[in-house]
């Protein structure tokens, strides 16, 4: 979706500030927020690409204003109102009004389990890839309302199949429908005078992870 969590390639936010040694955590609450996120999740099985998508719908003055783990509380406590776990009063009182259903409970000792026991991304479905390296591809110029892998800065622009990492679950739709339409994801190559203009360093290059269905030949 084209929101404000999509700022990459654009210009006018100022240099990235870089914190030197930075921490995990800044503070207490931000652990909490990423454990309720790991618990919630176990608990109701939503995947990252929901999480994620959840995430890019808070309000842009707000998502400018605030930081990282406070879009991850916001994208929590939507899923958790829109998957019906609890409601709206509930969250606003801190105080539960239904019965919920015992989903099983993520404790500690059991967290590097979770972990390494989910279904990766990556899939053993035999899918036909669309291209091989070294074909040249043509983005879609898409400006979907839902979630999408394909940054605004990348789209209808040319580039190269660098590498075929193989076969993915599909993000755009899996965070949407829970849908993982299996297809290969590449590794494409762009000259940065391609995605920026003749400004941009001739010598320059970036390379963007895309999937099938976001490409082209070109």
């Amino acid at each position: 979706m084209n929101g404000v969590h999509d700022m990459g390639g654009m210009h006018g936010m100022g240099p990235v500030a870089i914190e030197k040694n930075e921490p995990v955590f800044h503070a207490a609450w931000e652990k909490r927020v990423f454990a309720m996120n790991m618990a919630a999740g176990y608990a109701v099985r939503w995947n990252i690409d929901m999480g994620r998508y959840a995430r890019e719908q808070m309000p842009p003055a707000e998502y400018l204003g605030t930081g990282y783990y406070e879009h991850w509380l916001f994208g929590l406590e939507k899923l958790l109102v829109d998957l019906g776990v609890v409601t709206p009063k509930e969250l606003e009182t801190g105080r539960a009004q239904t019965k919920v259903k015992d989903a099983g409970v993520l404790r500690a000792p059991d967290v590097p389990r979770f972990l390494v026991n989910r279904r990766h991304a990556r899939l053993d479905d035999h899918v036909a890839p669309q291209f091989k390296v070294g074909d040249r591809v043509l983005t879609h110029n898409d400006h979907p309302i839902g979630h999408t892998r394909l940054p605004r800065y990348a789209r209808g622009k040319r580039g190269v199949i660098d590498r075929d990492h193989g076969v993915f679950v599909f993000a755009d739709t899996n965070a949407m429908t829970r849908d993982k339409k299996p297809q290969h994801c590449y590794s494409v190559r762009f000259t940065a005078q391609e995605l920026w203009g003749p400004a941009a360093s001739p010598r320059a290059s970036a390379y963007l992870d895309l999937w099938d269905d976001h490409l082209d030949p070109a």
